[in-house]
């Protein structure tokens, strides 16, 4: 089993990276072609979200990724960001998407959990094991 770590500051360029990678440790993996844009734009989803409550919570902890393949591509994207008090998919109704004064930063964290559903079938959201925060793991078949 091979892993691939990848730790970076929670500024949004640097989810451009996290892609990156991801997609090159899939396909190497053995990600069937077919899912590779999937892939990227999970990683790209789960990265912003992470990134997008650190800034929000003014948090200067690395977001952390973890690329595995072990008889399944499985990545883990973990921020550090309180879970009782940061804005959820549940947390957010059709009035609050409609109101102006929801930042940017509240949408990302909301409505991601909503895209990563549509782009990743095996897909896992939880509190860390270990301080503050919170895993998103998501998995895809290989294709050997």
């Amino acid at each position: 089993m091979a892993t691939v770590r990848l730790a970076f500051s929670p500024a949004p360029v640097h989810v451009r990276t996290a892609r990156l990678v991801g997609v090159a440790v899939a396909r190497r993996a053995g990600v069937r072609e077919d899912l590779l844009d999937e892939v990227r734009l999970a990683i790209g989803e789960a990265c912003t979200r992470a990134v997008a409550l650190h800034r929000q919570y003014g948090l200067t902890d690395p977001v952390l990724v973890e690329m595995s393949d072990a008889g399944t591509y499985a990545v883990r994207v973990v921020d550090r960001a309180p879970i009782e008090t940061g804005i959820g998919l549940a947390a957010l109704d059709a009035d609050q998407l409609a109101n102006e004064s929801l930042n940017e930063d509240d949408l990302t964290t909301g409505v991601g959990f909503a895209l990563l559903a549509g782009f990743v079938e095996d897909l896992q959201v939880r509190p860390v094991d270990d301080g503050i925060g919170t895993e998103v793991r998501m998995v895809w078949p290989l294709g050997r």
